[in-house]
């Protein structure tokens, strides 16, 4: 059982702010963040951005109950965390630091994407 949950940490930590700040982009962007959404277009950016998370977030889920989608989910965890730790990276370098709560989830992207790649290389060793 420890073993399970110490395999899995990266989708018990990622799923629920993976969810939260998809529904914070959907329907509340200016909640957490300086984001002003005033058109129609802008909403539905958002809206799209909160799809893809929730897809994200539900195929992490199903991967904690049909195992077999283990690896490929981790995988796309650890992707899904370097893309948005890459892209805060290229904007810190182009628009400045942005507010705490960003700059600190880069860092918290950064440490599930490696831990999402430790847990890979130890499922390997195993299967072998």
């Amino acid at each position: 059982m420890r073993n399970t949950i110490i395999q899995n940490l990266h989708f018990y930590i990622s799923i629920p702010i993976v969810i939260a700040v998809a529904l914070v982009y959907g329907f509340q962007p200016n909640l957490l963040f300086d984001i002003q959404p005033n058109s129609i277009d802008e909403h539905n950016v958002y809206k799209a951005i909160m799809g893809i998370y929730l897809a994200f977030a539900s195929f992490w889920c199903l991967a904690l109950i049909r195992k077999h989608y283990w690896k490929t989910a981790t995988l796309s965890n650890m992707i899904f965390m370097l893309g948005l730790a890459f892209g805060r990276l290229v904007s810190f370098v182009m628009d400045g630091i942005p507010s705490s709560l960003l700059f600190v989830g880069f860092f918290g992207e950064l440490v599930l994407a490696l831990y999402g790649i430790v847990q890979l290389k130890k499922a390997e060793k195993q299967s072998f």
